[in-house]
C-alpha cells in the first residue's frame, strides 16, 4: 500500500488505503497523512502517481488584510445560530441597562442625603434606602442577565467554530489533487486546528467583553446625555482623538498579526516533516540543520508576535491617556456647573461614574484590538482555504457503465498537462481489456503513474476520453469510479488502530475476523502478526512503529486483496519485501489478478515478465509496448532496459 508524497487526497475510494474521509468510495487505496520530505522536492508522489506538477506555494507574508471584508464575514458566520444570537443580545442589552441605572439610583441617594442635611428635618433615610435597594436591584439584575448572555453566547461561538470546522474537512475532501499538492501539509494543518482555534478564541472575547462594552457606550451615553447634554458634549470630545489613535496604531499592527499566522503554519510544517522523517534527519546528520531551521523560524515567529503585540500594546495606554484628559476636563467643566447652581451634586457624581464607565468600555475594546486582529486574520486564512477552488462538479445526472463491471479500459487520444505551458501526455491511446494485466515501464517521470492517476480522476484529462466498460468515466460520478479500483502503492500507509482492523479498513460495514485472516493468509501476512503479542489484535500507530517496512507492505496488500476491486492497480507493491516474500506475494497476487484488470507499474522487471502488455512510457507517450518475450527481441527501449537492470547480476 501506498503513503504517497502528497497531502491527504480527498475523495479516494476506500478499498485501498484511503484515508479517513467523510462520503469516500470504498476501493482506492490512498494516504491520510503521507510523508513530506521537504517542501522544495523537486518530484513528489501523488495518491497513486508520480506527481510532477506545480511546486510547493507558499502566501506571501506580506499581504495585507482586509480587516472589514474579512470581520464582516466572520460574523455571517454567526448567522445559522441568529436566534441564540438575538437571545444573547438582548439579554446583553437588558443587563447593561439595569447596570447603567445603577449610578443614578446612587446620585438620586446622595442628593437625599445633600438635602436632607440642609433640613431641618433631616435626612430621609427611608427614601435613601429605597434609592439604595434600587440600586442594589439593578446591579444584581444586570449580573443575572450577564450570566445568560455569557451562556448563549458561548453556546453560539462553539457552535460557529464547530460549523467552521466541518465545512474545512469538507472542503478539504472537495479539493483536487493539484492544491493539496502545492500546500506544505502543516500549513494546511495549522489553518484548520491553531487558526480556527484562535477564531473561536476571538468570537468568545468578542462576545463576552466586546459587545458589552458597545452597549455599555451606548447606555452611558444616553444617561450622559439625560443629565447634562453640556458635559455629553465635553465627553465625546475626546472620543475622535481615541479613535484616530487606535485606527493608527492598529493599521501598523496588523500586517505582523499576518505574519504571524502566516509564519506559525511554516513552523507547523517544519515541526510536522522533521517528526515524520525523523529517521532521515538523524541517518544523513541532518539533526543540528533542522534545528537550526526551527531556530531561524521561531525567532521569526518571536519577531513577528512580539512587533505585533508591541504595536497594538499602545493603543491602551494612549486612550488611557486621552481617557484622563476626558476626566479631568468633565469634573472641571461639572464643578462650575454645580456652582452656578445649574446641576446638583448627586447628578455630578453620577456623571463621573457614567464617564468612567464611559471610558472602560473604550479601553477595554482597545486593549482587545491586539485579539481582534489575530483572530481576523486567522479567518481569512481559513477563509482562503474555504474558497480555493474545487475539483469539477459531479455530472447533474450521473451515468453507470451500460452493462455489467467487467474492467474494460479505453484511453482515446488522451491529453493532460500539470502547467498549462508544460505538455506531459499528449494523444495517448489504449485499450485494456477485462482480466488483463498491464505492465508499465519506464524511467522516473515518464508518467507510467500519472495514467493511473488520470483513470481515478485524481486529476482530470485536457483532452480526448477515458472508458471503463464504454461509459466516459467523466460522465461517472468519482465514488462509483474509484469504488471498483483497488490499489496499492509503494509507500505503506496505516492508521491508528488494530492490524484487523488496518485489513478491513477498504470493505464497508463489518467484517468477519475470518475474512481478515484469510485475507492475510492468502497474502502471507498471516504468518508474522500471529508472532505479535495481540495477534491481529495489536495496536498500531500511523507509522506502523514496530513493523518492518515489508510487514507493513503486506499488511496492505491483504487490504486490497480483502476488497476484492474490478481493477487492481499495483505501484511497486512489492518494493519493500524480502526475495523469499516477493515471490509469495507474486504467486497470491497472481491470484488476485486472475479475472481482473490489473495495471502494474514496475521498476523491477522481473515482477512483470508474465503481464500480457507491457507499455513502455516516456516523456507521457507510449513508445513500446508487447509481450515481454516480444519486447526484448525488438531490441528497443525495453530491451535497453532490462540489459542494464540485469547488467550486474550477469
Amino acid at each position: 500500500m501506498s503513503d504517497t508524497r502528497a497531502p491527504k487526497q480527498p475523495n479516494v475510494p476506500q478499498k485501498a488505503n484511503a484515508p479517513k474521509q467523510p462520503n469516500v468510495p470504498q476501493k482506492a487505496n490512498a494516504p491520510q497523512t503521507p510523508k513530506t520530505k521537504t517542501k522544495t522536492a523537486p518530484e513528489r508522489r501523488g495518491p497513486a502517481v508520480q506527481q510532477r506538477g506545480p511546486g510547493i506555494s507558499t502566501p506571501s507574508l506580506e499581504r495585507s488584510l482586509d480587516f472589514r471584508a474579512s470581520g464582516l464575514r466572520l460574523l455571517r458566520t454567526l448567522a445559522p445560530e441568529r436566534t441564540r444570537l438575538v437571545g444573547a443580545l438582548a439579554a446583553a442589552a437588558a443587563s447593561v441597562a439595569l447596570a447603567v441605572l445603577s449610578p443614578l439610583f446612587l446620585g438620586r441617594a446622595t442628593d437625599l442625603v445633600v438635602s436632607g442635611a440642609a433640613r431641618p428635618a433631616g435626612v430621609d433615610f427611608r427614601a435613601v434606602g429605597e434609592m439604595l435597594a434600587l440600586s442594589f436591584a439593578a446591579v444584581a439584575g444586570s449580573a443575572a442577565l450577564n450570566w445568560v448572555q455569557q451562556r448563549l453566547a458561548t453556546s453560539v461561538v462553539q457552535r460557529a467554530g464547530h460549523r467552521l470546522r466541518a465545512e474545512a474537512q469538507a472542503k478539504l475532501a472537495r479539493l483536487p489533487l493539484s492544491y493539496l499538492d502545492g500546500q506544505p501539509r502543516g500549513e494546511l494543518l495549522s489553518r484548520t486546528t491553531n487558526d480556527i482555534d484562535n477564531i473561536v478564541q476571538t468570537l468568545q472575547q468578542a462576545f463576552s467583553q466586546m459587545v458589552r462594552a458597545l452597549l455599555t457606550l451606548v447606555g452611558v451615553l444616553v444617561m450622559m446625555c439625560w443629565i447634562s447634554p453640556l458635559l455629553a458634549l465635553v465627553a465625546l470630545a475626546t472620543v475622535p482623538v481615541s479613535l484616530l489613535v487606535a485606527a493608527r496604531i492598529g493599521k501598523r499592527a496588523q500586517p505582523q498579526f499576518v505574519r504571524q499566522w502566516a509564519v506559525t503554519g511554516r513552523l507547523n510544517s517544519h515541526v510536522e516533516e522533521m517528526i515524520t522523517g525523523h529517521a532521515e534527519v538523524v541517518l544523513f546528520g541532518r539533526r543540528d540543520a533542522a534545528v537550526a531551521r526551527f531556530d531561524e523560524l521561531g525567532e521569526e515567529l518571536y519577531g513577528a508576535t512580539f512587533r505585533a503585540q508591541f504595536i497594538s500594546g499602545f493603543i491602551q495606554p494612549a486612550l488611557t491617556f486621552v481617557g484622563n484628559l476626558n476626566y479631568v476636563l468633565i469634573a472641571v467643566v461639572g464643578g462650575l456647573r454645580v456652582a452656578s447652581g445649574t446641576l446638583s451634586v448627586g447628578d455630578v457624581q453620577a456623571f463621573i461614574q457614567y464617564s468612567y464607565e464611559f471610558n472602560g468600555p473604550i479601553n477595554q475594546i482597545a486593549a482587545m484590538a491586539n485579539l481582534l486582529q489575530s483572530g481576523v486574520a486567522s479567518a481569512e486564512r481559513v477563509f482562503d482555504l474555504l474558497d480555493a477552488e474545487e475539483e469539477s462538479p459531479a455530472p447533474v445526472a450521473p451515468v453507470s457503465p451500460r452493462r455489467a463491471a467487467e474492467g474494460r479500459v479505453s484511453f482515446e487520444k488522451v491529453a493532460f498537462r500539470y502547467e498549462p505551458d508544460k505538455p506531459l501526455v499528449e494523444d495517448l491511446s489504449l485499450t485494456v481489456e477485462p482480466g488483463q494485466t498491464v505492465a508499465i515501464v519506464g524511467p522516473t517521470g515518464a508518467g507510467k503513474t500519472t495514467l493511473v492517476n488520470l483513470l481515478m480522476r485524481f486529476y482530470e484529462i485536457t483532452g480526448g476520453r477515458i472508458t471503463l466498460d464504454g461509459t466516459d468515466i467523466a460522465a461517472m460520478s468519482r465514488e462509483e469510479l474509484r469504488s471498483g479500483i483497488g490499489m496499492v502503492l509503494q509507500d505503506t500507509w496505516l492508521f491508528g488502530g488494530t492490524i484487523a482492523e488496518n485489513i478491513a479498513y477498504g470493505v464497508p460495514g463489518e467484517v468477519s475476523r475470518e475474512r481478515i485472516v484469510e485475507a492475510a493468509m492468502a497474502t502471507h501476512a498471516d504468518r508474522f502478526i500471529r508472532t505479535l503479542p495481540d495477534g491481529y489484535d495489536t495496536v498500531l500507530d500511523e507509522d506502523g512503529a514496530g513493523l518492518s517496512a515489508g510487514e507493513k507492505q503486506l499488511i496492505t496488500i491483504a487490504r486490497a486483496f480483502l476488497s476484492e476491486p474490478v481493477i487492481l492497480v499495483l505501484d511497486e507493491a512489492t518494493s519493500s519485501v524480502d526475495t523469499r516474500t516477493e515471490v509469495l506475494i507474486q504467486r497470491a497476487m497472481s491470484s488476485l489478478r486472475a479475472g481482473r484488470t490489473s495495471f502494474v507499474i514496475a521498476h523491477r522487471l522481473s515482477t512483470i515478465r508474465d503481464a500480457d502488455v507491457i507499455l513502455v512510457m516516456d516523456r507521457g507517450a507510449i513508445v513500446e509496448q508487447g509481450t515481454h518475450e516480444e519486447l526484448l527481441a525488438a531490441g528497443g527501449a525495453y530491451a535497453r532496459l532490462h540489459a542494464a537492470q540485469f547488467a550486474a547480476a550477469a
